[in-house]
């Protein structure tokens, strides 16, 4: 039952279109010949403003990857993160093994209170010397020698000073901390593990995927083009699609130009957006479509429908003219936009072109236009309000 209902709206509707179509004395028609005129849909072409689109393939990149690494010898004792977790920008991933290094810490401390307590000495009998060479009690050897001893116990406690911050920056050490915030992935150790300072294998690697980078590759001829088109703009606005026919990942990046390079094996260039990913959609080494606006212009478009190729590739349309005759008349086409071809050349704002019935019309033939798109409004219409009933 369901499937006649449906064959019988189908039959309907054709006919619907067929009578809408077809002349008629309700049917307002252009002057000549209307008694053999063939019925046409047309419409009239217009300036349109166009957005030009430029599509690239591409590829994401992490905004950043730290490589976690030792800087000091010793036994891991702990290991202090999720594995694949988010990690924040100095929080303590790993503890080294503190003990040496805090007993080397504490042994360096005690050296600077024996250099202090040699200073205090050396200074008090550097004293005495003055006093006794004021009297020519003692030569200017012995004068000169404890100035000297004086500078030697100066110099203990700027060594020992700095041995202090040398063993408290290495204690430090043995907290491991992460550099960025990122996802931080597999651990490279376990607790237990021996690593020493700055070794080649990391201990863990995180990744920043908030912003996240993606490079496009553009044939370097067409570079310049783009920059001229879009260097007026304050910045450049990319549109992401993670797969083919997807919807867009709902939020724009920008182009950046300062990071162009050119791959000297293929002469391409590399161009790179960068996109906020505060949900973390947009995961590393995925390969993308990419969509850059890249002029505006005024110009013309019609429904791909109407054109026609011939045998030798060139596009063609059939032109209404105001006696209501048809010829085919060649077109440069520029590009595809969505579902219409953008017309650099053969037409102009205000003509009529045929869309629909010209399988019956040769040039030369008088037609009996009526506007394609506001019959088939008519007919949906028309068609619902029989559904209706």
């Amino acid at each position: 039952m369901k499937k006649k209902i449906i064959t019988v709206g189908a039959i309907l509707f054709s006919l619907l279109l067929g009578y809408l179509f077809w002349p008629s004395s309700n049917t307002p028609q252009m002057a000549g010949g209307a008694g053999h005129a063939i019925p046409v849909g047309v419409m009239d072409v217009k300036n349109e403003s166009v957005s030009l689109y430029t599509e690239l393939p591409g590829r994401t990149v992490p905004y950043q990857i730290a490589e976690i690494r030792p800087q000091v010898t010793g036994l891991i004792k702990d290991r202090l993160f999720e594995e694949g977790s988010n990690v924040k920008e100095g929080q303590q991933l790993y503890q080294i093994d503190p003990a040496p290094y805090q007993a080397v810490y504490d042994s360096t401390k005690a050296d600077l209170a024996k250099a202090d307590a040699n200073l205090q000495s050396v200074q008090a009998k550097n004293n005495r010397v003055k006093e006794l060479l004021k009297k020519n009690a003692i030569s200017k050897q012995d004068f000169d020698d404890s100035m000297a001893s004086l500078a030697q116990a100066y110099a203990d406690i700027a060594i020992a000073k700095a041995a202090i911050v040398k063993a408290k920056i290495d204690l430090d050490y043995t907290k491991v901390y992460a550099p960025i915030s990122g996802r931080i992935g597999k651990s490279g150790v376990t607790k237990g593990a021996l690593v020493t300072a700055n070794q080649s294998q990391s201990l863990a690697t995180i990744t920043q995927l908030n912003p996240m980078y993606v490079d496009l590759t553009q044939a370097s001829d067409e570079l310049i083009q783009m920059r001229k088109n879009i260097e007026s703009k304050k910045e450049t606005l990319v549109e992401l699609y993670l797969e083919k026919d997807s919807a867009p990942y709902a939020k724009k990046g920008v182009l950046q130009f300062t990071d162009v390079t050119v791959d000297q094996s293929t002469g391409s260039v590399q161009l790179r957006a960068l996109f906020p990913n505060p949900e973390g959609l947009l995961l590393s080494g995925l390969f993308v479509r990419a969509k850059i606006e890249t002029d505006a212009v005024e110009s013309i478009l019609i429904p791909q429908r109407a054109a026609i190729r011939g045998p030798d590739g060139q596009m063609r349309v059939w032109v209404v003219d105001k006696e209501n005759t048809v010829n085919l008349r060649l077109v440069a086409i520029e590009k595809a936009v969505g579902d219409k071809w953008l017309v650099r050349e053969g037409l102009n704002a205000g003509e009529t072109i045929v869309l629909e019935g010209f399988q019956k019309i040769a040039p030369g033939a008088v037609v009996a236009p009526t506007y394609a798109e506001e019959n088939m409004k008519s007919a949906m219409n028309m068609l619902s309000l029989q559904g209706e009933h």
